[in-house]
């Protein structure tokens, strides 16, 4: 790990000011923000992220590290930590989505310790992106290719990619907010705002060392997931390598209002299979007003993964996502709430 200096900022203010460097979202960004610290420290020993200056923001958890609920819905604070918000009994309640995503994500030792701000942040697994030594990597090095187009590609992404990167977003929790209609709280230098948690995550377009579409000194303070028939019918199917400590190849994040055996609306994000947070539109229009069954399932599921593009030893994914959608659409009709 390379020389670093350290600042503690005292509150929200002093953060923004002080992260006016962060180039939100950029490897190469001299100021990089602090929290839990479970993936900028790893990426700092690999000598991935080379900042000159950590912020810490952990003065910020009192303020922002509650988590709320209501008749509007659940607010979670940004400096929550996963282990907080996965054993929230009115979370498991309301939201089981959610609680899921948090549950089956990491190890208990790193739920421990890391925020959900921190979390929706976190940088892709792709080992071209993780290995200085590989010279071709857009995301690290723009302008210099990706070497796993054509390289051992088999957990990439198969949708929202494009010839500039294919590296998989690695989130759980991400993709339980996309397919709740989550809001992202931020303070900046402009002060608060609000946006939808769908446009954080930038698509590649030609520069994927730009992830986000937050500027430098903005600070993620929360989350807002509004009430919504669906929410307890709700679930987080995660399919991976192994049983536990490992990120997905494939899950599905579904929330499904019905009225008996006729889907009302239903909510539907994909992780595993794509560059960013994915939301599954087509397949949800497609099944609104429609008896939901084996035949509806696998013609949304096949809706859901269209426009999918494989590179060699990924080429199984479209089959494995469609497969794991039809799955918790099922199982999500089949839940008593």
């Amino acid at each position: 790990m390379r020389p670093f200096n350290y600042q503690r900022a005292a509150d929200a203010g002093q953060a923004v000011r002080a992260g006016g460097q962060t180039g939100q979202g950029q490897t190469d960004a001299a100021t990089q923000y602090l929290a839990g610290g479970t993936t900028l420290v790893d990426l700092m020993k690999l000598d991935v992220l080379r900042p000159h200056t950590l912020v810490d923001l952990n003065a910020l958890r009192e303020r922002y590290g509650g988590i709320e609920l209501s008749p509007a819905g659940l607010h979670l604070g940004a400096f929550v930590k996963m282990a907080a918000a996965a054993d929230h009994p009115g979370i498991q309640r309301d939201y089981p989505a959610l609680a899921q995503s948090l549950q089956l994500a990491a190890s208990a030792q790193l739920r421990n310790m890391a925020t959900l701000g921190g979390n929706v942040l976190q940088r892709t697994r792709c080992q071209y992106f993780r290995d200085p030594s590989w010279s071709a990597c857009n995301k690290r090095q723009p302008g210099s290719g990706c070497a796993a187009i054509g390289g051992a590609n088999r957990n990439f992404a198969v949708l929202g990619v494009d010839d500039s990167c294919i590296s998989q977003s690695p989130g759980d929790f991400s993709i339980a907010l996309i397919a709740m209609d989550a809001q992202v709280e931020i303070l900046g230098r402009g002060g608060a705002r609000e946006m939808p948690f769908a446009h954080l995550h930038r698509p590649p377009a030609g520069a994927p060392h730009i992830e986000t579409t937050l500027h430098p000194g903005d600070v993620i303070t929360g989350f807002r997931i509004p009430a919504q028939a669906g929410n307890r019918r709700s679930l987080y199917l995660k399919i991976r390598d192994r049983a536990s400590y490992e990120f997905a190849i494939a899950s599905a994040a579904v929330a499904l209002d019905m009225d008996r055996a006729t889907v009302r609306h239903v909510r539907i994000g994909l992780g595993g299979m794509a560059y960013r947070p994915w939301r599954a539109s087509q397949a949800e229009a497609f099944l609104a007003g429609k008896a939901l069954n084996e035949e509806t399932a696998a013609a949304a599921a096949q809706l859901a993964m269209a426009g999918a593009v494989t590179h060699g030893d990924n080429d199984y994914k479209p089959e494995l996502g469609r497969q794991t959608l039809i799955r918790a659409l099922l199982q999500a009709a089949a839940l008593e709430t």
